[in-house]
């Protein structure tokens, strides 16, 4: 009877129903093993590379999917223009070998049944995103921006224009180009992503430009040439920018050019250095009296002015010499004071200058004062260099005599002299112009006319000089015409619409 019990155990149905589920349990162990095995040769399927998704792709599949996603064309804006730059062009490089390293690390890390464990109850852990690794030449990028883009794309702005026979110009163009040093590290970025892989180029626009510098001496020439002016014309003109000069003679009714550097009668623009000597002697604080005498000079041209001035400030009764001799100084030899300013004051020196000394033009300067345009000019420069910033040659020459602070009212007592025609006349109203005029009349009868001046535009600030003789007779209408088109051609040079 036990025998019996002990048989009827051995094949009992719970028994074999627990050995069915023992194997069946080894069974599906054993095939989640060899799935978890495989899953295990291949990327995580939540794996992401650079961005990419790699998940139960081999090391080779998932590499070849990395290269296909960047090497999409970066797509370039240029404007209206559109390029498609090949990544290959600059040499832009993965590093698939230390990013799927990275990777393959990430997943040795994690223990064999630890891990099978958690894919047999299906808990899977989000592995770190493998961050991309790669370069580009920024050398090969640069050379393409320049070469095969900017040549291409970029416009130039145009100049503006003078209009045949006035003194206007026609405005130019606005230009663009392309900012290459903003634009690299903008296309860089673009080569790094895989959703923006389009770039608008950074442009620099550039304004119309002037013609060219030496465009404005022919337009200078030509609107002589149209006034039907048949004297003598000597102008200077200095760029307080860039000290660029322009300066002729210009002979009319023959239209050749002379040598510059020709002696003029200096008349009431012998002031400006006369204004320079007194500043010289003056202390900081001048008295009422001579700051009155120095505005009368300047603004009401007064002759009595500029003697008692000499006597009272330079104290000499040389003075007018002594004037010639701080011009030297300065390397004005062509400009002087050879006497005081009152009726039959004595000449007191015979002054001879490399300008009139020449003999293949003669304006039959005044024997008392005389200058060139260019010295007057270099002068004008002097004064404005030292007020504007406290250098230049007057300091340098007299130092501790002139100040910038002095030069500044120098400059203000220039702007105070309003006459309305000559320099004024060729600028808008409002223009700052600190200048000074001169012409002498004797019987009624004018041979020279001479205008010098600072100006102030918006455009920029220049000097110019122009002084006009006729052997005969200059007629003050079209003399002074001539002067203000010429003043408004150089105006309107530096400030053209743009």
């Amino acid at each position: 009877m036990i025998a019996a019990m002990k048989d009827q155990g051995i094949f009992s149905p719970l028994r074999w129903f627990s050995v069915f589920f023992l194997i069946a349990a080894v069974v599906l162990t054993s095939i989640q093993l060899v799935s978890y095995s495989r899953q295990r040769s291949v990327y995580a399927p939540d794996q992401v590379i650079a961005g990419v998704p790699v998940g139960g792709l081999n090391r080779d599949q998932a590499a070849q999917r990395i290269i296909e996603a960047y090497h999409v064309p970066v797509e370039i804006h240029y404007g209206d223009g559109i390029i498609h730059l090949d990544p290959a062009v600059v040499d832009f490089q993965l590093d698939l070998e230390g990013m799927l390293a990275a990777a393959e690390m990430q997943r040795s890390q994690q223990p064999f049944w630890g891990g099978f464990w958690d894919y047999l109850w299906n808990r899977s852990t989000l592995p770190p995103e493998i961050p991309l690794r790669a370069t580009f030449s920024e050398n090969r990028l640069r050379t393409f921006l320049e070469q095969e883009i900017a040549t291409r794309y970029d416009k130039p702005p145009i100049p503006a224009k003078p209009i045949v026979g006035t003194v206007n110009f026609t405005p130019g163009q606005a230009g663009s180009t392309l900012d290459i040093d903003s634009a690299i590290p903008i296309i860089g970025k673009a080569l790094n992503s895989l959703t923006n892989r389009s770039v608008l180029l950074p442009l620099k626009n550039t304004s119309a430009s002037r013609p060219a510098f030496e465009n404005l001496e022919i337009l200078l020439k030509q609107t002589i040439d149209l006034s039907g002016f048949d004297g003598l014309v000597g102008l200077f003109m200095l760029d307080l920018q860039n000290m660029q000069e322009i300066h002729f003679a210009y002979q009319q009714p023959q239209n050749i050019s002379v040598e510059p550097d020709i002696a003029f009668t200096a008349s009431s623009i012998i002031k400006i250095p006369i204004m320079v000597s007194v500043f010289r002697r003056l202390g900081e604080q001048p008295d009422e009296e001579t700051l009155k005498l120095l505005a009368d000079m300047i603004d009401k041209s007064g002759n009595e002015a500029a003697d008692w001035l000499m006597d009272r400030v330079i104290g000499d009764n040389r003075s007018p010499l002594v004037i010639r001799d701080d011009m030297k100084a300065l390397g004005l030899d062509n400009t002087f004071l050879a006497g005081y300013f009152y009726a039959g004051a004595p000449l007191l020196e015979d002054v001879k200058t490399p300008a009139n000394q020449r003999t293949d033009v003669n304006t039959d300067p005044d024997p008392y004062s005389q200058t060139t345009p260019s010295d007057i000019g270099m002068l004008l420069e002097d004064i404005y260099l030292c007020a504007e910033t406290g250098g230049g040659t007057l300091p340098a020459v007299f130092p501790g005599q002139i100040t910038q602070n002095e030069c500044r009212q120098m400059i203000d007592l220039l702007v105070n002299n309003k006459i309305g025609v000559l320099i004024e006349a060729g600028v808008p109203d409002g223009t700052r112009v600190a200048h000074k005029h001169g012409w002498v009349a004797v019987n009624g009868i004018i041979n020279t006319i001479g205008d010098a001046g600072i100006v102030y535009t918006p455009g920029g600030n220049y000097v110019l000089v122009v002084f006009l003789h006729h052997p005969d007779q200059l007629i003050w209408e079209n003399a002074s015409k001539l002067i203000a088109d010429l003043s408004r051609a150089v105006y309107n040079y530096y400030n053209i619409p743009r």
